[in-house]
């Protein structure tokens, strides 16, 4: 009883007119303001169904027929310069060939003409070995290589779990530890507040 005294004589008037004035102002602006987003959306005006409309597609030019796949030039017709995307293309094309010929990947056409010409089987056969081979090579060497990565990473991760494991422990016997001293200290203060009630 004495805290809800002591409660109204520290309540002053001035803090509950404040509090008082600042609520009305809050509720006054709230139901009394423009209530922009609330307000419908404006209508329309009404349209005939067979007014002209708007199409968009009427301002692309459209390409005329020119070849190429579709029956239409390949090249954007935005392109200024059609000539150069050709020149380009061209490039590129005689460029891959070079590639080709250059680091001797065989075509279709040399095994034809190598098997017309009568390469010896045996020469064949070496061919086909040695690209095996090498390939059985390449597999091999990314084996071991996966392995020992493999095994790299075994022994990281068990070496991270026996740390965890130390750590955990240790965390465990600290909480312990902690939970038994405020076991005792709240022991300890419910006697004291049990001596103090018997006084």
């Amino acid at each position: 009883m004495k805290k809800a005294m002591n409660w109204l004589k520290n309540i002053r008037p001035l803090k509950v007119l404040t509090v008082f004035l600042a609520g009305m102002f809050l509720f006054l602006t709230q139901a009394c303001g423009d209530p922009g987003t609330a307000t419908q959306p404006p209508k329309p005006e009404a349209q005939s169904p067979y007014s002209k409309r708007y199409d968009p597609t009427k301002d692309y030019p459209l390409s005329s027929p020119a070849g190429g796949i579709n029956n239409f030039s390949d090249v954007d017709p935005r392109a200024k310069d059609e000539k150069a995307a050709n020149d380009r293309g061209d490039a590129m094309a005689k460029n891959a060939q070079r590639n080709v010929d250059e680091k001797g990947v065989n075509s279709p056409g040399e095994y034809g003409r190598n098997y017309k010409e009568g390469t010896p089987l045996g020469e064949r056969v070496k061919n086909l070995g040695e690209d095996i081979g090498s390939s059985a090579e390449e597999v091999r060497k990314g084996v071991v290589k996966g392995t020992q990565r493999g095994i790299e990473n075994i022994k990281g991760n068990t070496q991270n779990a026996a740390d965890d494991v130390t750590k955990n422990v240790q965390r465990g016997a600290e909480d312990a530890g902690k939970n038994v001293q405020r076991g005792a200290e709240d022991a300890g203060n419910a006697v004291k507040r049990t001596v103090k009630d018997v006084d």
